[in-house]
């Protein structure tokens, strides 16, 4: 596997963006709580491996269900939707802890 450049931009970007092969990703929120953060990245992981298991298995519509968990997740940890840097702390807590929900009830054995 080719190693990968990553650089973190500097000054006052230092916390928002990290910058991969030339690549500018924005970086997880860094007033969500430790334990929100680590169970939004396993759903993240999740969701990461569903894709690929989905794709190789030309299932659609696992793919698109193992897209949504991705998509909750990064919104969760503010790496997409609205830049975390422009909102208050306690909404973007509730941003994630809402995301965190609902990637939780994704589990639910009686979710249809």
């Amino acid at each position: 596997m080719p190693r990968r450049s990553v650089t973190i931009v500097g000054d006052e970007d230092d916390e928002r963006w990290l910058v991969i092969d030339g690549r500018r990703w924005r970086r997880t929120d860094p007033c969500l709580p430790e334990d929100v953060v680590e169970e939004l990245r396993s759903h993240l992981g999740r969701g990461r491996s569903g894709v690929g298991v989905a794709k190789k298995a030309g299932d659609t519509d696992a793919v698109a269900a193992a897209r949504e968990r991705v998509g909750l997740a990064k919104r969760g940890l503010g790496e997409r939707g609205p830049t975390w840097w422009e909102r208050e702390t306690s909404e973007r807590i509730a941003q994630a802890r809402e995301a965190l929900e609902r990637l939780d009830e994704l589990d639910r054995p009686d979710r249809p």
